[in-house]
């Protein structure tokens, strides 16, 4: 199946978030095209995989009966999956899970928990990230989002990135922590224009470039094997594909450091033409386990393709000029 087919076939897709992702990603339409428009009307009512995610968020901000963080449930997860799938702007009924996520991030019970050891500050900032870029790219600043991205370029490491390990000894960067508020970073710079933020982008990046995205500086072994499998969501987890479409977001994918990187996505392509998700980080099946996702992502297989990894993907190597659509 060659690509053209392959976006045919997601734009005839039984899912509307499958087809609205392919526009926006892989074609490059914006919320203004008649395309777009058509799939946006009511796609929360008509999306089997939205109305999931709906379902556990709350009407008002007094209902609301999770942590926000519950993995992967909370509304924080549910708010970057939306961000992530293209999900369309200023919808008002994400306005109480605006308020309970911010609120929860610029408390002062949140903040202060987090300690200052050896003239670094030790947070967890994939958190502050996700939160950041969930509400910014939804289009639902209240003009809050400022200190969520001041808060990250203030404390963010001199290697670029940011880490929670809370042991003194710990000098380097988290992967983990750091690719994600690279990724608020970039969009909040791309709509305020914000100079500290855009040098905070790039800096981040040369944590991942200089490391080809996933080989130690030591001894240029691969870091974790994990870190080159495919995944969908990955949540908080690194890998290279999440980086790599980082990367691209940033304008970065065409740095010869993430050649290697690129190379062994090319190398997972099935001979459909599809991705396959090689590891997941939720279950389905059980409301009161942990790691439990609302929403239908795939699931794994080594010969079956996944859409969303799939449409991230191919939206790399495009952006890489690797592929043409």
């Amino acid at each position: 199946m060659k690509v053209k087919n392959i976006i045919e076939r997601f734009l005839e897709s039984r899912e509307p978030a499958v087809k609205l992702k392919t526009y926006l990603r892989l074609l490059d339409y914006d919320y203004n095209s008649s395309a777009v428009k058509k799939i946006t009307k009511n796609i929360k009512k008509v999306s089997p995989l939205l109305s999931s995610l709906f379902s556990f968020l709350p009407k008002d901000e007094k209902s609301y009966e999770f942590q926000a963080y519950n993995k992967w449930h909370g509304i924080h997860w549910i708010l970057a999956s939306l961000a992530d799938i293209g999900y369309p702007l200023s919808d008002d009924d994400l306005i109480p899970s605006r308020n309970l996520e911010l609120n929860w991030l610029l408390s002062d019970e949140h903040w202060s928990k987090k300690k200052t050891i050896a003239g670094r500050k030790r947070f967890c900032a994939s958190i502050e990230g996700n939160g950041l870029y969930s509400i910014l790219s939804l289009g639902l600043d209240d003009g809050r989002c400022s200190k969520l991205a001041d808060r990250l370029v203030k404390y963010q490491w001199d290697d670029g990135g940011w880490n929670c390990d809370k042991h003194p000894e710990a000098i380097n960067s988290s992967y983990h922590e750091s690719l994600i508020p690279m990724r608020a970073l970039n969009i909040y710079a791309r709509i305020t224009n914000d100079k500290a933020s855009r040098i905070a982008v790039n800096r981040a990046a040369e944590l991942f470039l200089k490391r080809k995205l996933f080989r130690s500086l030591k001894n240029n072994e691969i870091i974790h094997n994990k870190w080159i499998k495919l995944h969908y969501p990955p949540f908080w987890h690194y890998d290279t594909l999440m980086a790599l479409k980082i990367m691209a977001e940033a304008d970065k994918i065409c740095d010869s450091r993430c050649n290697e990187a690129l190379d062994i996505l090319e190398s997972k392509q099935l001979s459909t033409g599809g991705f396959p998700a090689e590891a997941k980080y939720y279950q389905s099946a059980n409301t009161k386990k942990s790691h439990y996702s609302p929403a239908n992502w795939g699931g794994t297989s080594k010969i079956r393709m996944n859409e969303w990894v799939t449409i991230d993907a191919l939206y790399v190597l495009t952006k890489a000029k690797r592929m043409d659509i």
